[in-house]
């Protein structure tokens, strides 16, 4: 059994033809996808189209690329949250200073106004950074992200910033990048991470995993991200699969577990 933990169903290349993804999950042992959300304007249509399938679940954020976009506020977000059993984590959220120059200062409040939304509502937060590692780690620990956990998703930086984010009670999350085959240091990263600290992702419809590369991803190709772990880590796919699976229904403990995991 595999789970992707962070895809994004609701944008257009994929809602076009849900039935077919959700096939191609079952097909692939694809348990669970976690569809995030990146604005508030376009949440209530990713709600709509969550809640029949029991499969998918939905967090509730604005990605840091939206600047211009409805500002989320602390209640905003708990609110949302409370108001549906299908939303399980708060986010996307973080810094992104690579497609965006300074002045961020709107970035960094909206990061906090999550950090405290996840610890008011209790729930887990899934964080976006890109070359934003000091301010990212600064402004989690200011805030108390500890308290509420979470997940590094798509992660593509140090391993010194990993472990941090582990030490803050954190999971980090591997999508499809993985495979490249000029993602060196990721792979290298991939070996020396704690499998029992290890999510995976499609981050979908975006980072196909080789042999898909350049196509449009989608969560029935999560199983190529945990191969590729398996065989930089030296271990049956199966391990991976296991443990990646569990660490989920660990972190977003809203979900519920499938009657063959109750016993882990």
């Amino acid at each position: 059994m595999y789970v992707d933990s962070h895809c994004h169903l609701d944008f257009p290349a994929l809602s076009e033809n849900l039935d077919t993804i959700l096939a191609d999950m079952k097909r692939n042992q694809v348990s669970h996808a976690l569809v995030v959300s990146v604005n508030l304007p376009d949440w209530p249509r990713l709600i709509e189209m969550v809640e029949p399938h029991p499969e998918l679940f939905a967090s509730v954020g604005v990605h840091p690329d939206y600047e211009d976009t409805t500002e989320p506020t602390v209640d905003d977000l708990v609110d949302r949250a409370g108001a549906n059993d299908k939303v399980v984590a708060i986010g996307e959220t973080g810094l992104d200073y690579f497609r965006l120059s300074e002045p961020l200062n709107w970035q960094r409040e909206r990061f906090r106004t999550h950090i405290r939304a996840a610890r008011t509502s209790n729930l887990p937060l899934i964080i976006h950074t890109r070359a934003s590692r000091e301010d990212t780690l600064r402004i989690m620990r200011e805030e108390g992200a500890a308290e509420c956990g979470g997940v590094m998703h798509c992660f593509t930086e140090s391993l010194e910033m990993a472990r941090a984010a582990i030490d803050m009670n954190f999971y980090i999350s591997l999508s499809g990048i993985v495979t490249f085959k000029k993602a060196q240091e990721l792979q290298e990263l991939a070996k020396v991470l704690p499998l029992d600290r290890l999510l995976i992702e499609t981050d979908s419809p975006y980072l196909a995993p080789v042999p898909y590369r350049g196509k449009t991803n989608d969560p029935s190709k999560v199983i190529h991200v945990a191969e590729k772990i398996a065989e930089l880590k030296g271990i049956p796919v199966a391990q991976v699969a296991q443990q990646s699976t569990e660490n989920f229904f660990r972190l977003f403990g809203k979900v519920p577990r499938p009657a063959e995991l109750t016993h882990v």
